[in-house]
């Protein structure tokens, strides 16, 4: 638990949960704790320049719809009073949006932009292909210090599940198909063109596409893009793809490289270093791909095994 994330469960430990017991004592145990959703801290990757917005010391309070109505604003009222006179806070005005009392259905609805049965705890295949996938981790971060009800929880270890067999497959397919067109093709054919702006664009939406299809070949959920990389190089212990990674992402564009070359879609210019580590970076991909038992065929070109990859 990073120090950023202790603070709050002591701030809980010391205060909140006082405030529940003394004042609303006969709902204390419908009332879910923790933090969670937005915010580097929920990551745990707070540091010191993220103290220049959305920073301060609190917790979310999760209740049902029902409970909202119930008592659910008058906890609002005493935890906000309570966050104002409790000491080193500090609470932003974005911050109070992030922490206090809210539904479980708003929470959860909130983030991933679609509207959540949190209290059947299930989740459609139509929701699962509608939802905001890049938000999926923030529904999930952080952590929870109670929750003696469990519907905050059942709904938090239904997506901890990760997505059903045929969406994993689909966004699987997805991203090969845009690592593939964006490095493995329009990177080449805009170098050719002496386009480097188009070229720098190819490259990063192929950095994108390759470590989110190690998250989902992991079954792991990435964060937000900021802190992408940050957690693939966590995840990936053996810091293979990691470095990799790094490189292309260090490489400078060498124009030089394509002088007297001629565009040939069946020939890789290896000549140029950002090339020949995309086609490296797919191959690493490619051995997790069989490992998976997800493609029949050996191909580095990504593009050839979306029909493999896709749910039958």
């Amino acid at each position: 638990m990073s120090n950023v994330m202790e603070k709050n469960r002591r701030f809980y430990d010391q205060y909140v949960a006082d405030l529940i017991r003394t004042r609303f004592g006969e709902y204390e145990n419908r009332i879910a704790v923790g933090i969670a959703g937005e915010g580097s801290d929920c990551f745990g990757y707070d540091d010191e320049i993220s103290r220049d917005h959305d920073f301060g010391t609190g917790v979310c309070l999760w209740v049902t719809d029902e409970d909202m109505y119930r008592f659910g604003y008058m906890l609002s009222i005493a935890y906000n009073e309570l966050v104002d006179s409790a000491e080193r806070t500090y609470y932003t005005e974005r911050m109070r949006e992030r922490r206090g009392v809210t539904t479980i259905h708003s929470f959860y609805s909130d983030i991933l932009h679609i509207n959540c049965d949190t209290e059947h705890c299930t989740m459609s295949e139509e929701n699962w292909r509608n939802l905001d996938h890049s938000c999926l981790k923030t529904a999930v971060n952080g952590a929870v210090f109670r929750d003696d009800l469990g519907q905050f929880t059942a709904f938090r270890e239904l997506l901890l599940g990760y997505y059903p067999e045929k969406i994993w497959r689909t966004r699987i397919a997805e991203q090969l198909h845009a690592y593939a067109s964006s490095i493995q093709v329009n990177y080449a054919r805009c170098m050719s063109r002496n386009d480097i702006v188009a070229a720098e664009l190819c490259r990063s939406k192929g950095l994108a596409a390759a470590m989110e299809l190690f998250f989902l070949l992991k079954r792991e959920y990435p964060p937000y893009y900021k802190w992408t990389f940050r957690a693939l190089s966590e995840l990936d212990t053996e810091g293979v793809f990691t470095e990799k990674i790094r490189e292309l992402a260090e490489e400078r564009l060498n124009p030089q490289a394509w002088d007297g070359t001629r565009y040939n879609p069946n020939r890789q210019n290896y000549k140029d270093h950002v090339v020949s580590l995309s086609e490296e970076i797919a191959s690493l991909l490619e051995e997790m791909l069989q490992e998976r038992g997800l493609i029949r065929r050996y191909s580095r070109y990504l593009e050839m095994h979306v029909n493999d990859v896709l749910p039958k």
